[in-house]
């Protein structure tokens, strides 16, 4: 029973996302923003305060909310829907995200199609149960345990599109991004879905698989702009005499050959490399290009002069994760970190990641995206705390989110762009 009553949860949660294909592809104005319930529980599960107030005020012009750049899908709308799939992107702008991620990485034909990385497969589509399995890099390993019961190898596999041709890409079904580490078979590790998502919309007729060139379409026919993360191939470059360099113009290239002005590009990569290639060479789309950090603990994070060098290379814009930017006094505010000052002072915008992304936040032990400030979040309402300090005490151009329902709302609210 209890099972059924979160699974029933879920479903509600997800319900006005829902993509319907038969309508409603052509344009996506203000009136087909739907929120669905979540924004507005954690704006009542917020502690008092002036924020509360505003939010709950906010809540009774749902009819007037609107598309809004400061809300980006993240993978489309991960916390429900498969990522980077078609039906994961609807549901991200049907959310009212005025931006949305295709993750790019290229296929043994050298096209490219959307997924987080080259070789994630095994964890985010169905190849596992497939003949394509077969040619998966390393095929599946069950879990291997002592006499105890212990766990003394995990479950392991990798598949990567460089393997697959892209009508073979095309055969394969997205799925929740999880695995099983104690799998003793296939079924078994690819049902490892945390508990606090969803495979109810992870079917056998759903987690559509696309091209950047798919992608595109979609998002246009959505009325989305589009931030295309360039991946780090898994396999030495050049791949089959196809350049570290050529896979960077062809992201660019694909964009223009739908005709979307660079304007609505924010162009992304965790290798600076990629970023002064667009900035030196397509500098009308350089203009917009994110440089993603992949620090894993303050003390990874760039210094002072670091960014001041950035910003004199000609990047522009900066993505570090959630931790980078905000700290915690021991009276339990939530406050800007140096490194957010740094980046500002050095004449950088900012876009963050990642929200909505690390579960039921009371429980404590948040992890890795708020490494810096967890001992402030007491509560789910908190995530309004975050956001009101990235955008009013940072000025963040925008928040990646796994559900912008949440900053879709927070944005329309407070007067986000």
């Amino acid at each position: 029973m209890r099972r059924f009553a979160n699974r029933l949860a879920l479903l509600v949660l997800g319900i006005a996302a829902l993509p319907t294909f038969a309508h409603d592809h052509n344009d996506r104005g203000a009136g087909s923003v739907q929120l669905g319930p979540r924004p507005f529980f954690l704006a009542d599960d917020m502690a008092d305060g002036a924020l509360k107030r505003k939010l709950q005020q906010c809540a009774a012009r749902r009819d007037e909310f609107k598309p809004t750049l400061f809300s980006i899908g993240h993978r489309g709308a991960p916390l429900l829907f498969p990522e980077h799939t078609r039906e994961s992107y609807v549901a991200a702008a049907r959310s009212g995200a005025g931006i949305v991620e295709c993750d790019v990485t290229f296929t043994k034909d050298k096209e490219l199609v959307c997924r987080h990385a080259q070789n994630d497969l095994h964890t985010t589509t169905n190849i596992l149960a497939t003949p394509l399995a077969s040619k998966c890099v390393t095929p599946f390993t069950p879990a291997q345990f002592d006499a105890a019961g212990t766990l003394v190898a995990p479950a392991a596999a990798e598949c990567r599109t460089s393997e697959l041709t892209l009508a073979e890409f095309k055969t394969l079904r997205g799925k929740m991004d999880a695995f099983n580490p104690r799998a003793r078979t296939v079924a078994e590790y690819m049902a490892g879905t945390a508990n606090w998502r969803t495979d109810l919309h992870a079917g056998p007729t759903s987690g559509t698989l696309l091209t950047l060139k798919e992608a595109i379409a979609l998002f246009k026919q959505l009325d989305v702009k589009m931030t295309p993360e360039l991946k780090s191939p898994s396999v030495a470059m050049p791949f089959n005499g196809f350049t570290q360099a050529a896979y960077a113009q062809k992201l660019i290239d694909e964009h223009k050959a739908a005709g979307v002005p660079a304007r609505d590009v924010w162009p992304q990569s965790f290798d600076i490399n990629d970023v002064l290639y667009w900035v030196k060479n397509e500098p009308s789309w350089g203009r917009q290009a994110v440089y993603l950090d992949d620090a894993n603990v303050v003390a990874d994070l760039p210094t002072a002069a670091d960014l001041k060098a950035y910003r004199a290379a000609g990047i522009r814009i900066v993505a570090p994760p959630l931790f980078a930017l905000l700290t915690a006094d021991t009276s339990g505010n939530i406050l800007p970190s140096q490194y957010a000052r740094n980046a500002k002072a050095a004449g950088l915008d900012i876009i963050t990641w990642t929200l909505e992304r690390s579960g039921i936040l009371a429980d404590g032990g948040n992890g890795f995206y708020f490494q810096t400030f967890d001992t402030a979040i007491k509560r789910e309402g908190d995530v309004y705390r975050v956001l009101d300090v990235l955008a009013e005490q940072i000025g963040v151009l925008g928040v990646f989110s796994d559900w912008p329902a949440t900053t879709s709302f927070y944005a329309n609210c407070t007067g986000q762009k």
